[in-house]
């Protein structure tokens, strides 16, 4: 089983819906952990600063990191202990990749309609 650790800058919430504005790409990763909850093929967690600050200490590799370079590192992931992706949230893709998964996604019908101007379904 791989194990995916994202660890992710100080904020209200990890969902994306707070404040004034919602943010898409913690939408998205919200989306991907609670799909990473049904696999038994990954073990995935998220630690956000503010509200689990011990798992950025009791990580080795996280804490040094953090030392080395700030605050302005994060968000980092791991993947099976490793450091794949600092500075940035990983994409649908990459998060894909790292649990071996395909995530399909629906493109939007701009076309009228919800059935491509055809009327309802």
């Amino acid at each position: 089983m791989k194990k995916l650790e994202l660890f992710e800058p100080a904020m209200c919430c990890s969902t994306g819906v707070c404040g004034p504005s919602v943010d898409e790409e913690l939408l998205m990763v919200t989306s991907v952990f609670e799909t990473f909850e049904g696999l038994e093929t990954i073990e995935a967690s998220r630690h956000n600063l503010t509200s689990d600050p011990d798992a950025f200490v009791n990580h080795p590799t996280i804490l040094k990191l953090l030392q080395e370079k700030g605050n302005d590192i994060l968000p980092v992931t791991l993947l099976d202990g490793e450091i794949v992706k600092e500075g940035a949230y990983p994409t649908l893709e990459e998060f894909g990749k790292y649990a071996e998964v395909q995530f399909v996604t629906q493109a939007a019908n701009n076309s009228g309609g919800c059935c491509g101007g055809e009327g309802c379904c």
